[in-house]
């Protein structure tokens, strides 16, 4: 039988997805399921894993029959996942020793802090491309064998193992207790905080310094080659990609060339630049991380910076302010101005991210005159996703010595065209979105399918990409210098509002 499809689950950290495309790169079938959020405290964010294994059962199924398909069509299977979340489970019997921890948990800031008294929080950023921070597995993982000495003993004997959802979800597809294959792949150990950047091998001061076990971590593989026949869900099928969701969306993209950048737009952004062949170390507020890896070749590497609040402005707008009723009407909202009238708005909800990394900053809103309407708020709303896109996209020029040419988009934020219009503005280079949304599945797919010869080499691969709409660059040069002289301005002011003294909370 003809082989068809490749297959893409996609392990979010809302939902699970199962997505096949055809040999064009098109999508043709999807099936999603979505998981419990578990907070069991302020801080404190949790998946459980046996839901979410359940759910990949469930959804790979469903996306096969919905194309009509045979699982013998399909010609192979690739995994995106949401990166940094922990699991710990017992290889006899396959029982994860408790839920996972996931990326936005921030149950370990007091022991980032005291690792970070020796050193500061760049301490181990020259070998594994990090800052000291809650989101990343490594400070997790050193949390949880410190809350049980009996994990510890287990780990040490390899009567535990460790892994993020991908490693998780190929031991379960690949046999469980019975031969399941504990494997990982360079872009999730590159977050983990655990793995040498330049070596791609686990450091062994790095595992000292966070008291983790060699024994129960997994093997590191490229992110392109085959890792064994799932024996079941598919069985049969060669699973042959795994890469972190955002490391995938850059696969997607197709941005395979030093220089080229995407950036995902959701809740938050997360902004890609390829680097090429050589991690490069930031000095300027981003993360060097693995960008991908085809089996027997050279590692890329990637330059990262995350914006916090994109999407989640918009519906603050929406929810709390109650200016607008649906997401999509701010658009239309700020077309009823023709600028922000003065007015910026700085999103630093819970602080400032790349690349400012300022814990104590407080968003604000500023140049409020009685001539501002609803209109200019949306505005400027808008515009501070767009120069926070700029504030990324200039560290990492300064980082890589690359100068950004274009940028390719996705998320749900790019059906926003004047905001894509004002992204271009303020970048002064062309937007592209692609005619598949579904960039991180389309980039494990892509890999998968690279592996096994369903396509036969990467630079191909851009002949399956399709643009849907481009935005050219209108805005004049000296408006640009002066609105971005005037964002800083905005930014700089939004520094030192939380001090060590304000426990009590507002007003007290």
């Amino acid at each position: 039988m003809k082989r068809e499809y490749i297959a893409a689950i996609d392990q979010g950290t809302t939902s699970t997805r199962c997505i096949l495309f055809d040999h064009a790169g098109r999508l043709v079938s999807v099936a999603q399921r979505e998981h419990r959020q578990i907070f069991p405290r302020p801080g404190w964010v949790e998946h459980d894993p046996v839901e979410i294994w359940r759910n990949v059962e469930r959804v790979v199924p469903r996306a096969v029959a919905q194309a009509r398909a045979e699982p013998e069509q399909i010609a192979a299977l690739g995994i995106a996942n949401q990166r940094e979340t922990v699991v710990l489970w017992e290889p006899r019997t396959g029982r994860p020793v408790g839920n996972a921890i996931t990326w936005q948990d921030t149950r370990t800031a007091s022991l980032v802090d005291q690792l970070a008294a020796d050193g500061g929080v760049d301490r181990f950023r020259e070998r594994c491309g990090l800052p000291l921070m809650t989101y990343f597995s490594g400070p997790t993982l050193k949390w949880m064998l410190r809350q049980d000495p009996i994990l510890l003993e287990q780990a040490e004997r390899g009567e535990l193992l460790f892994g993020t959802m991908e490693t998780w979800l190929i031991w379960n597809l690949t046999g469980g207790p019975d031969g399941g294959l504990h494997l990982t792949d360079v872009t999730n150990a590159s977050r983990t905080m655990l793995m040498d950047l330049s070596t791609l091998q686990w450091d062994e001061e790095l595992l000292d310094a966070f008291g983790v076990p060699a024994a129960m971590l997994p093997e590191i593989r490229s992110n392109v080659e085959v890792y064994g026949t799932a024996t079941t869900v598919l069985p049969g099928i060669s699973i042959a990609a795994a890469l972190g969701d955002q490391q995938a969306a850059l696969f997607g993209q197709t941005c395979f060339s030093p220089g080229e950048a995407k950036c995902t737009y959701g809740t938050g952004a997360f902004l890609l630049l390829n680097t090429g062949p050589d991690p490069v170390q930031s000095s300027h507020g981003l993360l060097s991380t693995v960008g991908y890896q085809v089996a027997g070749g050279d590692p890329t590497y990637a330059l990262e910076g995350s914006i916090a609040v994109t999407g989640s402005l918009v519906q603050w707008l929406r929810d709390r302010l109650g200016l607008i009723d649906s997401a999509p009407e701010i658009e239309t909202l700020a077309r009823t101005v023709e600028d922000n009238g003065g007015c910026y708005i700085v999103p630093a909800f819970s602080g400032l991210f790349a690349p400012h990394w300022r814990s104590e900053a407080r968003g604000l809103i500023i140049g409020l005159t009685s001539y501002i309407t609803k209109g200019h708020l949306a505005r400027a709303i808008l515009e501070a996703t767009a120069w926070q896109t700029r504030e990324g996209v200039d560290a990492m020029n300064a980082d890589s010595g690359l100068d950004l040419t274009g940028l390719k988009v996705d998320g749900g934020m790019t059906s926003d065209h004047l905001l894509m219009q004002t992204i271009a503005d303020v970048l002064d280079v062309p937007v592209e979105r692609p005619l598949v949304s579904e960039t991180v599945s389309l980039g494990a797919a892509y890999a998968a399918g690279l592996a096994v010869g369903f396509w036969p080499e990467l630079k191909g691969l851009r002949h399956h990409w399709h643009r849907a709409a481009r935005w050219l660059p209108e805005m004049s040069a000296h408006r640009r210098a002066r609105e971005y002289d005037n964002w800083q301005r905005a930014v700089a002011r939004t520094y030192d509002w939380i001090r060590n003294d304000d426990e009590d909370g507002p007003g007290a």
